[in-house]
Formats: C-alpha cells, structure tokens, sequence
C-alpha cells in the first residue's frame, strides 16, 4: 500500500516487471461474505463498462495481489505507483512498477482507462491530491475504483483512535498474519482524511467531474475472518455491534466497516 514516508520523489524509480505471471487471488483472499459479492458485483462493472480492447490501467499503491479478475489484467498494461520499496519490489503482476507518491506523481493527461485505489486512502494525508491526480490521468468516460474502510463503522473508530500496535496486534493475533508490521507488510498508518468518509467523497467528486456510477457499504470481512479463526471472541464483537445498532438511529449497522466506489469521469 501507499504508505507516508519520507523519500525524494524526484528522484522517483521505475521497475519494469513485463511478463510478470498473472495473479491468481483477484478477491483479496476475501472469505466469503459481503464484501466478497461487492468485489465480484464491481468486477462485472467493470467488465460492461470498461472499452474491450486493450486498457490502461494506473493501480495507486499496488502491493503484491491485484483486485481485477485475470480476464481483464491479460488484456491490460498496468502501471502501478506505490511509496514502499518492498512493495514496489514484491509486485508480480504489472507491466511497470514506479516508486513514488500517489498524492504527488503525476501522469500525462487522459492516459488511463481505469485507476484502481484499494486500501490506500485511508493512508494518505492529501486524499484530495491524489483524486485529482487520478482524474486528470484518466480518459474521457475512466473510471476510478476505490475500496476503503468507512471510518464511521466500529471497526472504522477503533482503528482511528487506537495505536499502531494495536493494529500490528490485531493483524497478528486475530488475523494470523505473522508477518504483519515488518518492512513493507500491513498494516500501515492510518490517517483517514476527511473525504475518506463515503458522503463527502461523493461531494467532493461530484465537484470535481466524476459521477458515482456504483456505491456499496458492507460487512468489513474482518467479521466473517473473526467468526472463523476466533469464534469466542467474534462472538463478543458482534454483541458489541448489536448493542450500538440498538441505540443508534434505525437501519446503522456497525459492522459496515468497508465500501466499493466507483466515479466516472465525465
């Protein structure tokens, strides 16, 4: 992911990774679940929006496995840009890999047809930089895909407000990823900027030539993950949940922790 750090990004690096094998975890390794049919759902968008020849696809802070079914990757050159050494270096899957930031590196214009943004947002200081940056490198009629975390979920808040070790800890312990915090592994700080907040990104798109053409808040797969490897304590989290959806206003459930997006330039 494209996390903050400190590097000269003029003197930004470009790896080219051409004939890298295709991906085989399209879907994240997402358990079955919400976010799961969301990702699929947005994937056959795609497939009848997008042009059928060849396509120009900018992923913003590609890690190691692409979102995108292989049926749309093998037909497409795929230049990724992401802050972190390891990550740019881990990457398999694009035809270009560039060390840079997301909120600063800038394309030629109308360039792309698809700039995919999974995870990172919520990473970024100047989210509305980096949407700018993405709207004038697409094409007329591109799109951009966006997958966050809404941070006014309760995993949303509790990610907020609480330390990064706890996040280490929770990836770890929870999640079972023993390699969760080292160089270039998740997770990575977490700022949530203003417009990571699904009402005001549409504003913000709204305002700025991009039309919110699919739209989904779901279920954070955290849950299904939880009920899974750790039953006991999913058991008291859901409870948690259950009791917040009681005293909040009617039809708010919690656990919607994540959100699919996807603008269209006009």
């Amino acid at each position: 992911m494209n996390k903050p750090a400190t590097i000269d990004f003029a003197t930004a690096t470009a790896i080219n990774v051409s004939g890298a094998t295709t991906p085989t975890q399209a879907l994240h390794d997402l358990v079955p679940g919400e976010a799961r049919d969301s990702l699929l759902a947005v994937h056959d968008v795609l497939r009848r929006e997008l042009p059928q020849d060849r396509l120009a696809i900018y992923e913003a802070g590609g890690g190691s496995c692409s979102v995108l079914p292989p049926e749309l990757l093998s037909r497409s050159k795929v230049t990724v840009v992401d802050i972190d050494e390891d990550q740019v270096r881990n990457n398999t899957y694009a035809d270009e890999a560039i060390r840079g930031d997301v909120q600063t590196y800038r394309f030629g214009r109308e360039t792309f047809d698809l700039v995919i943004c999974y995870n990172v947002i919520e990473h970024l200081p100047n989210v509305d930089a980096a949407l700018l940056n993405f709207r004038d490198a697409l094409k007329r009629g591109g799109m951009i895909l966006i997958g966050a975390p809404n941070p006014r979920s309760l995993s949303g808040v509790v990610t907020k407000y609480s330390p990064h070790w706890f996040h280490v800890w929770f990836y770890r312990h929870i999640r079972g990823i023993k390699d969760a915090g080292l160089p270039g592994e998740p997770p990575f700080p977490t700022f949530f900027h203003p417009l990571v907040t699904l009402p005001r990104l549409e504003a913000f798109a709204t305002a700025n030539g991009l039309e919110m053409i699919y739209r989904r808040e779901v279920e954070s797969p955290r849950y299904p993950e939880m009920r899974r490897r750790k039953p006991l304590f999913a058991a008291l989290v859901d409870a948690g949940a259950a009791v917040l959806n009681a005293v909040l206003p009617r039809g708010t459930d919690v656990r919607r922790g994540d959100y699919h997006v996807i603008l269209r330039k006009r």
